[in-house]
């Protein structure tokens, strides 16, 4: 015999349910009033959104909304670019990224980043692309490299094709491949959280079909947040979205973030309505 909260639950609409256990998700990265500006012009403003931990975070918006460059801003890519500032903060495991002592290495080990396009070093192996971060961190036993690498390419759904040939030049994989190598990569240095910058805009649909199931499998070990233009790859892909649009002034801003059903469901702002419907963008 079950009490009447439990019946409850489970006769609650599937979606509702879903929506819920989102919201009761842990945070993986807090991001308050972050801005980001180039040269004293802002490209993205007064964001303020949480990331939930081990969920797909999606964000999505037109080209110029500021979507790549909030997402560089999450594992401090833009300390090498001149005139690039940011402010506010992203908050991990409570320590600001961008606060006194913050070290950028470090931050970027725990979180890690997939580029448009995959970017193997093409003088190395398809192992030595796996554990050249383990390598840069100081870690140079072969027992732990070999370990590490194997868990990484499991991972990424790379070991079983790769195996026999880990000598080999990454520049051999075909294009999903090398991207899947690439979160082979990452993975290794065991992060908390993955950047993916439009990961599959570069793949044939047989490769960006497994990226996609890629994530759904990676999710209980590592938080994500996907950048996409792809509004039916983000619909299919995220447990969580944000919509970005940009201002009159260029400067990308939040309109509004919330379970991926919502947003593509039942938007509060109509603007959103209007993107996801494929009205505009």
């Amino acid at each position: 015999m079950t009490d009447g909260s439990a019946t409850a639950d489970m006769t609650a609409p599937e979606d509702e349910r879903a929506d819920t256990t989102i919201l009761e998700a842990a945070t993986a990265l807090e991001l308050e009033g972050v801005g980001v500006s180039f040269r004293g012009v802002a490209a993205v403003t007064d964001v303020t959104m949480s990331i939930p931990a081990n969920r797909v975070t999606a964000l999505i918006g037109p080209s110029g909304a500021g979507k790549t460059t909030l997402l560089r801003a999450m594992n401090r890519l833009h300390d090498a670019t001149r005139g690039a500032k940011v402010t506010g903060s992203i908050r991990h495991d409570g320590d600001d990224l961008y606060g006194p002592g913050s070290d950028p290495v470090l931050v970027r080990t725990r979180i890690g980043m997939v580029f448009q396009r995959p970017n193997v070093f093409p003088t190395m192996s398809i192992h030595e692309n796996v554990v050249s971060g383990l390598r840069f961190a100081g870690i140079h036993k072969k027992a732990m490299l070999n370990e590490a690498a194997e868990s990484a390419l499991i991972a990424s759904a790379l070991w079983d094709e790769v195996r026999h040939r880990l000598r080999k030049p990454a520049t051999s994989l075909s294009g999903g491949q090398q991207q899947r190598l690439c979160i082979a990569r990452a993975l290794a240095v065991e992060p908390d959280v993955l950047l993916m910058d439009e990961p599959t805009s570069s793949l044939d649909p047989s490769a960006t079909k497994r990226i996609e199931e890629l994530l759904s499998e990676l999710v209980d070990r590592v938080t994500i947040v996907i950048v996409t233009h792809n509004m039916q790859q983000a619909h299919r892909v995220s447990d969580y979205t944000a919509f970005l649009l940009g201002g009159e002034d260029g400067a990308g801003r939040l309109v509004e973030a919330g379970p991926a059903d919502v947003i593509f469901g039942s938007p509060s702002d109509e603007r959103t309505a209007d993107y996801v419907a494929g009205r505009f963008g």
